[in-house]
């Protein structure tokens, strides 16, 4: 791994720990997410779903946290992070549609 994945990671991880804790959907709408999360619940709504080839576990994302659900998918979109399912996925995204949706998905759970 070069180093230049291993710094965006550790930015991740910061991000998320310095993230304040009140600011929890603040720039999300939870409603529309609702609607731009329709593809996204197809492999992230369904518990123990794997895609066929290659197999791999899909996490359910349901009630995770905001600001982690923003940047990974911004990651995903902007290249910086490898897959490429989910790279196609997020291509179309602006930054609205990250943070409705990550509103949308953060707020599964908690209620």
């Amino acid at each position: 791994m070069s180093q230049t994945p291993k710094i965006k990671a550790a930015l991740l991880v910061l991000a998320i720990t310095l993230a304040p804790a009140g600011s929890v959907y603040a720039a999300g709408d939870i409603e529309a997410g609702k609607v731009k999360a329709y593809t996204c619940t197809g492999c992230h709504g369904i518990p123990g779903y794997n895609n066929v080839y290659p197999t791999y576990k899909v996490p359910k994302i349901g009630g995770q946290n905001y600001e982690y659900l923003v940047l990974a998918m911004k990651a995903y979109r902007d290249g910086d992070r490898d897959h490429s399912t989910m790279e196609n996925q997020a291509s179309s995204l602006n930054d609205d549609d990250t943070e409705d949706i990550a509103a949308y998905f953060a707020s599964l759970g908690k209620e």
